[in-house]
């Protein structure tokens, strides 16, 4: 398959990340400072993308890359993406819920995604036309698949917070589909778009996300056979917001979180 060394390269880099984040994880000595927009970044979000960084730099020296923490370096049509500690306020909580996230994107479709959470023990992959998996490493993992839940009232949803809502101006449509919904729970960050991919949620989504905090997760959710858009129906990574479900409930989901639903 044409993006079968990617994946392989993307595990050895979410490897090498996981030993870096799980040694920094509750430690008594975390560094952290808060960022102009108000959210927090330690010292182990920095090494870890300091690390991927410099594995590209060696073994994928013309790729661009763009990161979290570090910016955009490089040019072209073969981007990586990454966000080295995605759910860092659990972390730095003490929380377990947080991963390292990579994807390629090449000529702006993602094509590769790895999302790694060693304190839940859990990674999950996928290559564009190889199908998405879960395990702990590519010879110890099993296929993904969504789910077959057709309709909302039936339909598990997953989400982060109410107050983005409101600010994007889907805060009712949004309330409503979680009245509607057969169930609901927040598990948030990466961790909602992987349970749609195990077909453990059906619907998950989040009115404001940067690119990496959405790479690796399109194209993991749409290997598993679901669907991944912004807020507005759209394919890809490029916003506004994300919406992941299992496929069959896209086009009504996506109709009730219209910004025009509520009139």
């Amino acid at each position: 398959m044409e993006f079968t060394d990617d994946l392989r390269f993307a595990h050895l880099l979410a490897d090498n990340a996981d030993s870096i984040s799980t040694k920094r994880f509750r430690s008594t000595d975390l560094r952290i400072s808060i960022k102009p927009d108000h959210t927090a970044v330690t010292d182990a979000d920095r090494a870890v993308e300091e690390a991927i960084r410099k594995l590209l730099g060696t073994a994928r020296a013309r790729d661009a890359v763009h990161g979290e923490e570090l910016g955009d370096t490089g040019y072209g049509p073969r981007q990586w993406i990454i966000d080295p500690i995605d759910g860092t306020a659990n972390y730095l909580r003490g929380v377990p819920v947080w991963a390292t996230l990579i994807a390629l994107m090449v000529d702006g479709v993602v094509r590769v995604g790895v999302v790694s959470a060693p304190a839940l023990g859990r990674r999950w992959w996928a290559a564009e036309g190889e199908g998405a998996f879960m395990g702990k490493s590519l010879l110890n993992s099993n296929p993904i698949r969504v789910s077959a839940v057709d309709t909302v009232k039936d339909a598990f949803l997953s989400y982060s917070e109410l107050g983005e809502w409101i600010k994007q101006g889907r805060g009712q449509q949004f309330v409503d589909l979680l009245r509607d919904a057969g169930r609901t729970r927040a598990f948030g960050d990466f961790f909602s778009y992987m349970l749609v991919a195990e077909g453990s949620v059906d619907i998950a989504g989040e009115p404001e996300l940067a690119i990496h905090d959405m790479a690796a997760l399109d194209v993991i959710v749409r290997e598993a056979g679901g669907s991944f858009t912004n807020l507005d129906g759209a394919p890809g990574v490029f916003g506004p917001g994300a919406l992941a479900t299992n496929g069959l409930l896209h086009s009504e989901v996506v109709q009730r979180l219209s910004l025009n639903a509520a009139d």
